[in-house]
């Protein structure tokens, strides 16, 4: 969940690798630091604590350190607090080997003793500084060079890593290494660069390379090599990355977190303009075809976070409209249980980045059982778009707030076309409603928008309760989906202690929370369910919480019992949580703009989390 940068060519080094960490600050930002040298000069390294802005003081926006060539790190910690000495770049002992890294090394305190037995210091307490000392060892003791001595210590090391090193004795050259932790290669004319994700060299360059599980980088100005752990040469093919290089920026916006909210509307747009033609849903880019979707016999949906949400909305979407039953499953559990699964089940993982390590155990599960898997992703060549039997690409672009928005906005989309197209070819459902839903899947962008001019009032009711301290969400069937996205994105980004619970929970146990005061929101976007779930809004307000309502235009009764409404435009019930999550992003946003807090960087939380 670290942030990497590395850069090599003709150009001053720190400023790009700055500029780099900030477009990933996102990914960690306890600390930092650089590492910069100019042909065979001695490596410099200046390492902050706190926020990126510190080392750019320090460094004088990088313009104190002259080289051409260098790695660059925004930390988030894991093993070790967070100080100058723990901050990355790490360095063996004769500053022979510098580096930095990503990921969790499982076996550091094993290869941390062995070292110790070879004379070996340490300075920190990071699992990194052993991975480097570790190149190093193997670097003096076979003299086989960098792809020798880092191809080594990989079969050595357990876990998950990126590994970006410079050595001393090879000038101009950078090496790159992974495992499970994403790191992308880019390339033009006499420079090189690598980086955790795509928006740190966006602005650089579009042609990148993914480089592939247990492989090794070379990086020299404007070129680049790979090599497999027998040392030899493999060829990798470049990638042309599609996104606006604005959509890494904040164009104007406070935050970047309120910029992705309004870019929702153009995410789901895309995401459908993708997958319907000619008024048909067409899956062919993922490869799933109508006999295979005819012959799945279960769905098993397995994601993390927000993503999870998404597929607990899915799951009464494919119920309801395929008739073919579903589970949703956290990858964290799953890939720690022995699932039941058969051989005509399909198994969807849901990730934003593709790198999110308890799905990319999941999604290897499923595969080592035999079972037919599909990732919903956003990241093109990210490790589960690269491993998962058929994939479906969601269009939201670059996402850099750490609380997503855009990006579960496009994952409904891909829930959604892929419900209507089971129900179809499994024939649940006629052609007429078949048509019908894809019109009103056409329709959300517009109604997005409708709900996002309306943002004020949900600012002011955001700054009369930014005093808060407990808030809870209620709703049945998806609109207690809605609520647990609801409340995540209200403990994100607000600190605010927040729950969700599906309403007819409350008697068991839940109710004893509610006192005078207590905030209560009740989403209540399904018909079926209204009456129900507003009985237990009434209960609620007669313990003394204050009620928020929020529903669809037409429900006006609500009234009579919500203290504030909030109203979305209608549109078919199984499509309501991509509008009804809309003001429930805007409150957890203005929540958390009124109480003075870092939206888009909140306190221990990082983007992709891409290590247990």
């Amino acid at each position: 969940m670290c942030g990497i940068v590395g850069y090599n060519g003709s150009s001053q080094a720190a400023p790009i690798l700055l500029d780099g960490l900030e477009k990933l600050e996102y990914r960690g930002y306890d600390s930092s630091g650089l590492a910069v040298r100019s042909g065979s000069n001695d490596i410099e390294i200046v390492k902050a604590k706190g926020r990126l802005r510190i080392l750019s003081e320090k460094t004088d926006e990088g313009r104190a350190l002259s080289g051409t060539c260098g790695i660059g790190h925004t930390r988030w910690a894991t093993h070790g607090e967070p100080s100058e000495n723990n901050a990355h770049p790490h360095i063996s002992d004769d500053r022979n080997v510098t580096g930095v890294h990503n990921g969790i090394i499982e076996n550091y305190q094993e290869l941390k003793e062995k070292l110790l037995r070879h004379d070996y210091k340490f300075y920190s307490d990071t699992d990194t500084e052993v991975a480097i000392k570790l190149i190093d060892y193997y670097m003096k003791k076979y003299h086989g060079g960098p792809v020798d001595s880092i191809a080594r210590a990989m079969i050595r090391i357990r876990g998950s890593y990126a590994l970006v090193v410079m050595f001393k004795d090879y000038p101009d050259e950078i090496y790159c290494a992974r495992k499970d932790s994403p790191l992308i290669i880019g390339v033009k004319e006499g420079e090189s660069f690598a980086a955790s994700d795509v928006p740190a060299i966006l602005k650089h360059t579009r042609r990148v390379y993914y480089i592939g599980n247990q492989q090794i980088a070379k990086l020299t100005k404007g070129e680049v090599k790979f090599f497999d752990l027998d040392r030899e040469e493999v060829e990798i093919e470049p990638k042309e990355v599609t996104w606006d290089a604005e959509a890494a920026e904040k164009n104007g916006f406070e935050h970047f977190m309120i910029k992705e909210i309004h870019e929702q509307p153009k995410a789901a747009r895309d995401t459908i303009g993708s997958i319907i033609h000619e008024g048909k849903i067409s899956l062919q880019e993922t490869g799933l075809t109508d006999d295979i979707i005819a012959g799945i016999t279960q769905v098993i949906i397995v994601a993390c976070g927000s993503a999870y949400h998404v597929g607990m909305a899915g799951q009464y979407i494919f119920e309801d409209l395929a008739r073919i039953p579903v589970r949703v499953e956290l990858a964290s559990e799953f890939r720690y249980r022995n699932p039941l699964l058969n051989e005509n089940d399909l198994v969807i993982v849901i990730s934003q980045s593709g790198e999110t390590a308890d799905s990319l155990a999941a999604l290897r599960l499923a595969k080592e059982k035999g079972i037919r898997t599909l990732g919903i992703i956003n990241v093109v060549g990210s490790s589960i778009a690269r491993e998962a039997d058929h994939v479906f690409y969601t269009l939201a672009g670059p996402e850099i707030a750490v609380a997503t928005t855009k990006a579960y906005s496009a994952q409904l989309i891909a829930v959604y076309a892929l419900a209507i197209q089971f129900a179809h070819v499994r024939n649940t459902i006629e052609e007429e409603r078949y048509s019908e839903l894809i019109a009103e899947m056409e329709t959300l962008p517009a109604k997005m928008e409708r709900i996002l001019e309306d943002k004020e009032r949900i600012q002011w009711f955001a700054a009369k309760y930014s005093n808060a301290k407990d808030m809870f969400f209620i709703g049945r069937g998806i609109d207690y989906a809605i609520s647990m996205e609801g409340s995540l994105k209200m403990k994100e980004i607000s600190y605010v202690h927040s729950e969700a619970y599906a309403a007819g929970e409350l008697k068991h146990g839940t109710i004893s929370l509610v006192e005078n005061g207590t905030l209560v929101v009740g989403v209540c976007t399904q018909n079926r369910l209204f009456e129900k779930t507003r009985s237990n809004m009434v209960e609620v307000k007669s313990r003394g919480a204050y009620l928020m309502g929020l529903t669809s235009y037409g429900n006006y009764s609500i009234e009579d019992t919500a203290d504030f409404t909030v109203y979305i435009p209608k549109t078919d019930q199984n499509f309501a949580t991509s509008l009804a999550i809309i003001p429930l992003q805007l409150l957890g946003y203005y929540l958390s703009v009124a109480r003075g807090l870092n939206v888009d960087k909140p306190r221990n939380l990082a983007k992709s989390v891409t290590v247990e």
